[in-house]
């Protein structure tokens, strides 16, 4: 196999998590190449497959793709026909928006609830919930969810299972770690996420890690 995904841990690397979950869960084979976050050797061996120094990066033969969102684009047309996105091209373009949203924003929640698939801390996430970024950010990813929900009639975002929720997977995640309280519909929406056969492989594999990383 010469395509590979280089990923860091499967518990704390929510970047990876998004191309690994769009990429196994429509069927695109890879060898998965894991590098252990937070080690003194760690931006060196990164360096060795992905010019950015950072995790996911695929490399694909000659081609190496280093960003997660562009992973998936490259996956979606390389090795899918586009079936990541949409087949309308106006619910397209929204899939599109909401997806950069998540990639480019939420940096309240990315820093203050970061993803830890092994641990349970509502006490922290009711705390950190009272700050006014972290409670935006949570507050504007709920009215996301519901208007993707209530535009494609679920049972995914859009309907079928996109890149757009590859890219809030890792939310989900996070929600449930922080003990993030979610509307009925929404609190759907995120069982089905965590029950989709290869979201349960990679928590089954972040569970089974030793690492731990201080943050």
């Amino acid at each position: 196999m010469n395509r590979i995904l280089v990923i860091g841990n499967k518990n704390y690397s929510s970047w990876s998590l998004r191309p690994w979950l769009a990429l196994r869960h429509a069927g695109v084979a890879f060898d998965e190449l894991r590098i252990v976050l937070d080690q003194p050797s760690t931006k060196a061996e990164i360096l060795r497959r992905s010019p950015s120094g950072k995790v996911p990066c695929l490399i694909d033969g000659s081609l190496v793709v280093w960003d997660s969102l562009a992973i998936c684009e490259t996956a979606n047309e390389r090795y899918l026909a586009g079936a990541l996105w949409p087949t309308d091209a106006d619910a397209r373009a929204h899939a599109r928006a909401v997806s950069a949203e998540m990639h480019s924003g939420f940096a309240a929640l990315r820093t203050h609830m970061p993803m830890d698939i092994r641990s349970s801390r509502p006490d922290q996430g009711a705390s950190t919930a009272q700050r006014a970024d972290v409670a935006a950010d949570i507050v504007r990813i709920q009215a996301l969810w519901t208007d993707c929900l209530e535009r494609s009639g679920g049972p995914l975002l859009y309907g079928r299972f996109s890149i757009a929720d590859a890219f809030f997977a890792p939310v989900v995640t996070r929600f449930r770690t922080y003990g993030v309280s979610l509307p009925t519909a929404l609190s759907a929406y995120a069982d089905r996420i965590l029950a989709l056969p290869a979201m349960r492989q990679w928590v089954e594999a972040a569970r089974a890690e030793s690492e731990v990383i201080e943050y």
